[in-house]
């Protein structure tokens, strides 16, 4: 592919910004630029020349309009809690940072549904519907500083989307800024919709390079009365993974099943101070198993019912959360995995997903991968979904190894998940960091049908570049 020669913003291009949205909302300082030019993505930095912070989709339009006539690259920057590198302005450009866009615009509660703005944080959202006894799902781990449109561009999970569903089975309808400036909606507010082409489910997970999303119509769920906790400790980890298949065999679906090996663990009683549990030596792993519901004796027989499955899979001591103060330690020992981690070492996590079934299979194999190429990994992450999230340790290897050997044991992991039914990424997303990998699950056909789609709908390219798609396509 030619390579495109986007336009540098200079002084002209500024006044311009300023008369659209006024002095206090651009910024070209390199403070700010700075601070909107990194995510969680690793140590990389891509500042964008200039940051605005529209307020409503008039002004976004307004911008998108300018920047596509004067060919001005364009990245969509959220909470800035993302993985995969996709609010990075690589090519600099415009930072446009939706935190200004942050109403919850309507709560139907006769109809199950919610409106809101992308720059709403996931935990706000949920706390804000729960005390109207409705419960919205998906969580990531950062949910206390993620954003929905974020959520949205990714397609994010978390911890509830095994039994719920990740963040497109909650989105009925968006309203979409295109590259041109033009505004679309992609759906209507109804359940059931066969009119059309499906462009909401388009723009959810497309990481901010078809479009970018001001509002969107999410559905409710009921909020369940009663939640029961259990951390289930386990002599051998591919054994716990075996027996994550098996509790749905049973007849059961927890609200949240995770697995976390054992020096996930021990590295996040290391970070935290106010998080205690008990590990005796010989376990290797752990699965940390919610069910939910409204009827508490349904739910302890659930627990019944899965406490009998484990216990054929080689288990120790099963604790269950006596309280809410306990279900909250135990819940921050796994969302705080993540950082404890980041703490520790220089690492590159992958987002790996295959078959539920498979997860043992996947396990022994990144672990073989890294005694090939001379790694360490800590492993956990959505096990009810498939979903490992796996954390190559730097540790000792040298810099030139790092460097050069990695990204083919990346490329290794990846081709595995592939021959297990998998892909590359189940709630992270493709972004910067992953794209050069999108030949293994797609073949040229089918990445030119992206292109192709890519191109309708930004034909200059301006929208969030350098994401998703390989830089060079395969001929």
């Amino acid at each position: 592919m030619a390579e495109i020669i986007y336009a540098r913003i200079n002084n002209h291009d500024l006044a311009a910004f300023c008369a659209m949205l006024d002095n206090s909302r651009v910024f070209s300082d390199d403070e700010t630029r700075q601070a909107y030019g990194h995510d969680e993505t690793e140590d990389l930095v891509h500042p964008p020349e200039v940051v605005l912070k529209p307020q409503n989709t008039a002004e976004v339009s307004a911008i998108m309009r300018y920047c596509h006539d004067h060919f001005i690259p364009v990245t969509p920057i959220g909470g800035r809690t993302g993985l995969s590198g996709g609010a990075l302005s690589v090519f600099g450009g415009v930072g446009l940072s939706m935190e200004r866009m942050n109403r919850i615009v309507q709560i139907d509660e006769f109809n199950l549904q919610v409106t809101v703005e992308p720059g709403v944080i996931t935990q706000v959202l949920q706390e804000t519907v729960a005390a109207q006894g409705l419960y919205y799902p998906p969580d990531p781990s950062s949910r206390g500083t993620c954003f929905i449109g974020g959520n949205l561009a990714e397609n994010a999970g978390g911890p509830h989307a095994v039994k719920y569903g990740v963040t497109k089975d909650f989105v009925l309808n968006l309203e979409v800024v295109l590259a041109n400036g033009d505004v679309m909606n992609t759906g209507a507010n109804t359940l059931k919709n066969s009119t059309g082409y499906n462009l909401t489910q388009l723009m959810v997970g497309s990481e901010g390079t078809l479009g970018i999303i001001t509002k969107a119509v999410l559905k409710l769920v009921p909020l369940p009365k009663f939640n029961l906790l259990m951390l289930v400790p386990f002599f051998d980890a591919s054994k716990a993974c075996e027996a994550v298949s098996a509790i749905f065999r049973a007849g059961i679906t927890p609200s949240a099943l995770e697995f976390m090996e054992r020096d996930a663990i021990d590295w996040v009683l290391k970070f935290v101070d106010d998080v205690n549990v008990p590990v005796e030596a010989s376990i290797q792993a752990h699965l940390l198993i919610e069910v939910d519901g409204n009827h508490m004796d349904a739910l302890m027989a659930d627990c019944e019912v899965i406490s009998d499955v484990v216990q054929q899979f080689g288990c120790g001591e099963i604790l269950f959360a006596d309280d809410e103060a306990q279900k909250a330690q135990l819940w921050k020992l796994r969302r705080k995995v993540a950082e404890a981690v980041k703490s520790n070492s220089v690492y590159k996590e992958e987002d790996t997903v295959v078959p539920r079934y498979k997860l043992p299979e996947l396990l022994s194999g990144v672990k073989a991968i890294g005694q090939k190429f001379g790694f360490q990994s800590v492993c956990y992450g959505h096990a009810g979904d498939g979903n490992l999230h796996v954390n190559i340790i730097k540790g000792e290897m040298p810099d030139d190894r790092w460097n050069d050997e990695l990204p083919h044991a990346i490329r290794e992991i990846f081709t595995l998940c592939v021959s297990l039914g998998g892909t590359l990424s189940g709630e992270h997303g493709i972004g910067l960091v992953q794209r050069d990998y999108m030949d293994i699950p797609f073949n040229r056909t089918e990445l030119e049908v992206m292109n192709r789609l890519k191109l309708a709908l930004d034909e200059r390219k301006i929208l969030n570049p350098a994401k998703i798609l390989p830089a060079q396509m395969p001929v």
